[in-house]
């Protein structure tokens, strides 16, 4: 265990509970996420991204596996919409929700087509900025437009919305608040929720430091970070803990178990649950 062999390393001891206690201070100074109820679990979600989302294999996947390894099992349709180095003003909602658009019909079974119901095809859209636009001094204002131009799309279309927050870039650790506080002041601004990714992301490193979250680029997320990404909306989602959930998306399986207790932790502290 990580504590057991810091025993016998003073200075290692000393760095670990410093950097613990500067991340749970940066995390009190947040703004508080005034909504906190995501309402009703939704049958059908919208992933809008970038390469965050579509990385090792897409988050919506891994998500879809978490929720059915649920008892009983829990059965999302979900459509990813990702732009490789986009924000979030690069990609046209009003078309997206068109009528008759995304979500028409679907592939079952042995890619048989299935189509779908008219009318409404998603029940909440996840939406997530480029990883430095919420924080860039000239792109900051254009993430809260946009959020609030798309959420009144949505709102329109009777589509709830959900922001997602990212995570800091490896190398630069100090983006967790900055971008804590401009997702949840966005969320306010709106009555949005907001699911805490970012938040989830430098609790885990803050509890074992040799995780490795992040692809070579320090920027996108390894396996392990999807993994913890997906567990941290479920956890928001259906404010329930995912620790008991089975799928592990081929990690060790004490590193899921350890990354879906960091993700229901972080969704606990942030929601206020």
């Amino acid at each position: 265990m990580l504590m057991s062999s810091l025993l016998y390393r003073p200075a290692a001891l000393v760095a670990l509970f410093i950097g613990l206690f500067a991340f749970f201070s940066a995390a009190s100074a947040e703004t508080a996420l005034k909504r906190t109820d995501p309402g009703e679990p939704p049958a059908g979600l919208l992933w809008v991204g970038n390469s965050f989302f579509y990385y090792n294999n897409s988050m919506h996947g891994h998500f879809g596996r978490l929720a059915a390894s649920a008892t009983p099992a829990v059965r999302v349709r979900s459509t990813s919409v990702t732009i490789s180095g986009s924000g979030l003003d690069w990609h046209d909602m009003e078309s997206l929700v068109r009528e008759g658009g995304l979500g028409r019909y679907s592939f079952v079974g042995d890619n048989e087509v299935r189509f779908n119901p008219p009318g409404r095809q998603y029940d909440m859209v996840i939406m997530m900025d480029c990883s430095l636009c919420p924080v860039h001094p000239q792109l900051q204002p254009v993430f809260h437009e946009t959020v609030r131009r798309h959420k009144a799309t949505l709102a329109k279309a009777g589509i709830r919305t959900a922001l997602f927050m990212s995570w800091a870039y490896k190398d630069k650790p100090g983006m967790t608040a900055q971008l804590a506080e401009e997702y949840t002041r966005a969320a306010n601004d709106n009555d949005l929720i907001v699911i805490p990714a970012g938040l989830a992301f430098a609790a885990a490193i803050a509890k074992q430091s040799g995780i490795e979250l992040y692809q070579a680029d320090k920027r996108h997320p390894s396996l392990a970070g999807t993994y913890l990404a997906a567990a941290t909306v479920y956890a928001t989602l259906y404010r329930q803990s995912p620790v008991e959930l089975t799928y592990t998306a081929g990690l060790d399986p004490e590193l899921a178990m350890l990354l879906r207790t960091v993700a229901w932790e972080t969704v606990r502290s942030y929601l206020r649950l």
